[in-house]
């Protein structure tokens, strides 16, 4: 299991990461903070392998947190979860190596998506302690930051790639209509993607019968 620390200083919302977290399989919520104080307490008597870090602490700028951490050793990966939108917010986040920047509002599917990739580039990591090449360290980093491997076709852009990749996740066994109503794309477009997914061996496709006519073509994550 991933264990998990919410740090978060609105109750409500902490409870709500917390289910979230816990929908997703793999993860364990080891503790929840809502303040910085109350984070470094929790980190210095228990084991966590994430941080689901909110940057507008009462006590301390979360990027201030991860910053001590990192002083002090600690190994723990951290994912903001803010609806701070400055870009230099951004780039100090990425230059502490904050593993994903999360903005608020969002869906469960959208947050689920970041966690599933975070599991999948610990998976591959332990996998093998020394990378055999140099496409293996690019597939550990795109499976991170969420890009595909290798480039996307003309007309396709990563931003959709990722909203209909995550509608997918989130549930499994969609047709290209069910997946543009879920992401705000149209039905043409939606289906260019799962094609894509289709054939570069990232989703399958299967027929849906019980319908007259043909059977409608559903996908789902390989």
């Amino acid at each position: 299991m991933i264990r998990v620390l919410v740090v978060e200083d609105e109750p409500l919302i902490a409870e709500a990461h917390r289910v979230y977290t816990e929908r997703v399989d793999g993860f364990e919520v080891v503790g929840v903070a809502h303040t910085a104080r109350e984070a470094t307490g929790i980190l210095r008597t228990r084991e966590v392998d994430l941080i689901l870090l909110d940057l507008n602490l009462p006590d301390r700028h979360g990027l201030d947190l991860a910053r001590a951490l990192r002083a002090a050793g600690s190994g723990a990966d951290v994912l903001a979860v803010t609806s701070n939108r400055d870009l230099g917010m951004v780039r100090q986040a990425v230059a502490l190596g904050v593993t994903h920047y999360l903005l608020k509002p969002f869906t469960f599917a959208a947050f689920r998506d970041k966690l599933d990739r975070y599991a999948r580039y610990r998976a591959q990591l332990v996998e093998s302690t020394e990378a055999a090449a140099q496409h293996e360290i690019d597939r550990v980093f795109s499976t991170l930051r969420g890009s595909p491997p290798g480039s996307l076709p003309k007309g396709l852009d990563s931003a959709t790639f990722d909203l209909v990749l995550g509608a997918l996740r989130a549930e499994p066994g969609l047709s290209a209509a069910e997946v543009a109503a879920r992401t705000g794309t149209s039905r043409v477009t939606a289906r260019r993607y799962l094609e894509h997914l289709a054939e570069s061996g990232r989703a399958v496709r299967t027929p849906r019968y019980g319908g007259p006519g043909r059977p409608e073509v559903e996908y789902r994550p390989a």
